[in-house]
């Protein structure tokens, strides 16, 4: 204790004389709990679950990009050095990360010295410049992200590689597919039509089966030679595996951290809950989902088989924190129920939208 600390308790005889009576100390005792507390130390990232958010994709930029495409460049930094003092509002991952956050605070009081944690990496192409009113942001609603990356214009990919990145979450899908390209996990996020409440003390993170934690092997065959034959595939090869897909990694670092309150005898009280989401059908396709989860050693908490319905109304029941899918009419669906989703632009899916696209006449929608 320092010698200008108040005594543990009570007062002393030099105290009383001095005229401090107990409700100066009372006072002392309040605003020493009001002292900054040592934040936790960083993980490294080798040991980590790395997590890289773009800053539009955390926090919402909408007018400052507006100047950016409008204005260029220098207009967009002189605005926001004019406005560094003005936290932005949360975009569509901040409850996604606030909830990596509660996680991390489990595991910390389980795991005192490991490393395994979630580690937030901001990521953004924008000047340097901007870091200043970002950072004021993260302080001003006390996140933990100490790693960022501004690389005023260049390219993201070399360094989500050197950070490790388990995910990438950005509102710009250019970015999003070239990180994919790269065998990167990511996904373009999208913010919902309405706000709705999720948990603040579980990580809930649903996920589509095919072109999403499957490849899109199977979404092939529906593509080429239609429904029928697709039950016919799925039961033929019922007991062969499905290729990993995108985010298959990620799934994976999940339930490792799951696994770590299991350890612990907290599987019921288990602040990550993990959830399958797909547009298959149960009888006819779901058993090689499920084997298929199996022989990776994985599995997910819940399993919604819903062939064919629409996936939005069972989101809105579940609330989860991010919703991943490789169909757009999916993710919109989702986001008008209020749920914050992400594109996975990845498998035959995203090549037949092209194809149509480039059948679409000019001027069409």
């Amino acid at each position: 204790m320092s010698q200008n600390s108040p005594p543990a308790h009570g007062r002393t005889g030099t105290d009383a004389a001095n005229g401090e009576d107990q409700s100066t100390w009372d006072a002392k005792g309040f605003y020493n709990k009001l002292a900054p507390t040592k934040k936790p130390k960083t993980p490294n990232p080798q040991n980590a679950i790395t997590i890289a958010v773009s800053s539009r994709a955390l926090f919402r930029m909408e007018e400052e990009q507006k100047i950016y495409e409008e204005h260029g460049v220098e207009e967009y930094v002189k605005y926001q050095l004019e406005h560094e003092d003005e936290p932005f509002e949360p975009g569509a991952a901040f409850p996604f990360v606030k909830a990596l956050e509660a996680v991390n605070a489990r595991l910390r009081e389980l795991y005192p010295e490991s490393e395994e944690l979630f580690d937030v990496v901001l990521m953004t192409n924008h000047h340097a410049q901007v870091g200043v009113r970002l950072i004021n942001t993260i302080n001003h609603y006390n996140l933990f992200i100490e790693r960022f990356c501004m690389t005023g214009g260049r390219s993201l990919i070399g360094y989500l590689k050197a950070y490790h990145t388990n995910l990438y979450l950005s509102s710009d899908s250019g970015k999003v597919g070239e990180a994919l390209g790269e065998g990167i996990a990511a996904a373009t996020i999208f913010s919902p039509d309405k706000v709705v409440e999720v948990s603040d003390t579980q990580l809930r993170v649903a996920f589509d089966g095919d072109a999403v934690l499957f490849s899109d092997e199977s979404e092939q065959i529906v593509k080429a030679h239609g429904l029928d034959r697709f039950f016919e595939h799925e039961k033929e090869h019922e007991n062969s595996p499905l290729a990993h897909g995108p985010l298959k990694g990620f799934l994976e670092a999940l339930g490792k951290l799951q696994k770590k309150f299991y350890a612990k005898g907290q599987r019921l009280e288990c602040p990550i809950r993990t959830y399958l989401v797909t547009a298959r059908s149960a009888a006819s396709s779901g058993a090689r989902a499920l084997k298929t989860l199996r022989s990776w050693g994985l599995e997910t908490d819940e399993a919604l088989f819903l062939a064919g319905a629409p996936k939005g109304p069972l989101l809105e029941k579940i609330r989860p924190h991010i919703f991943f899918d490789d169909q757009m009419f999916h993710v919109e669906g989702a986001t008008e129920m209020g749920t914050v989703s992400a594109h996975v632009p990845y498998g035959v899916a995203q090549r037949y939208k092209k194809s149509a696209a480039k059948k679409e006449p000019a001027g069409g929608k």
